[in-house]
């Protein structure tokens, strides 16, 4: 499973205070990374973080490998948004895509690709797998109960159930 992370999304999540200089912003890069590195040793992912240069990246796209984590910034006059499609293009419906950015996450669903937004997994970052899992399976039990109901259907969509499967590998 191979995770694609909206770098800054993430970021401000996680630290919605963010307004910090660019020495600042490189050191709350490196927590990310470095959290993210040690959430993906203990799951057993491949993680990749995209981050954007658009403004003041480099002319060519920047790809390095920090503790396990493949980064990405986008170059000069390109947003990670361009760079996160066109990875979820490349990798297919085997990748995960974490984000609170509605274009991407549309474009990630019509290529049969789950999307977690940022805040859901910011909960998993800081929440213990058991917990997770026993919620899940909760959640699964109370839908069917037997009790024959009238009204709407009460089956999840195919896109519930991706975002399901995925929080669960997650």
């Amino acid at each position: 499973m191979n995770l694609i992370i909206d770098g800054y999304n993430l970021l401000y999540i996680l630290s919605p205070r963010l307004s910090l200089s660019a020495a600042q912003l490189q050191q709350e890069r490196n927590q990310l990374i470095d959290r993210l590195s040690e959430y993906g040793r203990q799951k057993g992912l491949e993680i990749t973080v995209v981050f954007d240069g658009w403004q003041g990246g480099w002319i060519t796209e920047e790809r390095e490998r920090k503790r396990g984590i493949e980064v990405v910034y986008s170059k000069l006059g390109e947003k990670a948004d361009d760079v996160i499609k066109r990875l979820v293009r490349e990798r297919g419906s085997g990748s995960m895509v974490i984000t609170s950015d509605r274009e991407i996450s549309k474009d990630a669903e019509r290529m049969s690709v789950a999307v977690i937004p940022s805040d859901q997994f910011r909960e998993k970052l800081e929440q213990p797998a058991v917990e997770v899992e026993t919620f899940l399976k909760d959640e699964e039990e109370g839908e069917g109960r037997g009790i024959k109901k009238k009204g709407l259907s009460r089956r999840l969509s195919k896109k519930e159930k991706r975002k399901r499967t995925a929080l669960r590998k997650l």
